[in-house]
């Protein structure tokens, strides 16, 4: 697997070969990682129930012999909670809605909130914009006429220029959606080698990887000015060396992550090693801790230095 971000070399390519970038839009928990996960193929956004898990754009790219898709994952538009992380996260995907070739708005399927109509206003006006009914094996979801009028309806707030109905927790309907949008993309060499499936370092999916296991794990307990970093990511003999520290807010904060005895943390950290050696095919060895860093999540600078 590749994960560098060098430009693929020019090869021949077949007559009406089309790449461009697609950007996955919607309010938070809707379903945008997990889609993005099925559209390539493999697992490089994390998922979780629990809003605001993405916290960066997530390049995933899904090639086969007629198209190549470049995906860019976004936080989900957050309008509850404000502060400088959350105003870094919305700019995200503000700017994210820039230079791509089409958008797709996801939307859970029988449900349209305030929420879903905050971001369907930023959604831009000269660029296709495909409607994702997601969470079609929901039950309301399987008389074919009530989420027939639900997409109708959703489609009088805005101008699509077409929608389709998934489900991407079970990869329903993944290679309708696909075929739909290479009609939106415009014809072109790929941009990216055809075994690269993001653009991201083995760095920052490691990364990646802890926090969508303390989403996972801790639930609702998680504080949420959380997040985590990598501190040293080095290869000695063969094995991947990571170390990571877990981010909170406040002292009181830290046994949440770490748990009785441990056992929370352990469970994290062994986990996402597992999930790292298959993503990385070698042998990992992590160690993970948990330290306090007041106000983070409105330092400015500190975002700046995660990233975000």
């Amino acid at each position: 697997m590749t994960y560098t971000d060098t430009p693929c070399p020019e090869y021949p390519v077949p007559n009406g070969y089309r790449c461009g970038f697609i950007a996955i839009v919607g309010r938070p928990n809707v379903g945008k990682s997990t889609l993005m996960n099925h559209l390539i193929g493999q697992k490089i956004s994390i998922t979780s129930k629990k809003a605001q898990t993405t916290r960066h754009k997530v390049t995933g790219i899904y090639t086969d012999d007629t198209a190549q898709f470049v995906f860019v994952d976004t936080p989900g538009f957050q309008t509850d909670h404000r502060n400088a992380l959350n105003d870094r996260l919305n700019q995200n995907v503000t700017e994210a809605l820039t230079g791509i070739d089409a958008v797709v708005f996801v939307v859970e399927a029988m449900r349209l909130t305030e929420a879903d109509r905050t971001v369907i206003k930023q959604l831009p006006k000269h660029t296709p914009v495909i409607l994702a009914v997601n969470k079609i094996d929901k039950d309301k979801a399987k008389d074919k006429y009530a989420l027939q009028a639900f997409i109708d309806d959703v489609r009088r707030e805005f101008d699509f220029a077409a929608a389709e109905a998934v489900s991407a927790k079970h990869g329903l309907r993944i290679a309708n959606l696909l075929e739909l949008l290479k009609t939106y993309l415009p014809e072109s060499v790929p941009m990216y080698p055809e075994d690269m499936v993001t653009d991201k370092s083995s760095r920052f999916l490691a990364m990646e990887i802890v926090r969508e296991k303390l989403f996972r794990y801790l639930g609702e307990e998680l504080p949420y000015a959380m997040n985590v970093e990598v501190e040293q990511f080095k290869e000695e003999n063969g094995i991947q060396h990571i170390y990571i520290a877990v981010l909170v807010d406040k002292e009181n904060q830290k046994p949440i992550v770490i748990g009785k005895g441990g056992e929370k943390l352990k469970k994290i950290s062994t986990e996402a090693r597992l999930d790292m050696e298959k993503l990385f095919d070698c042998k990992v060895f992590l160690q993970v801790w948990v330290k306090v860093k007041s106000g983070w999540a409105d330092d400015i600078r500190f975002l700046n230095e995660l990233g975000m």
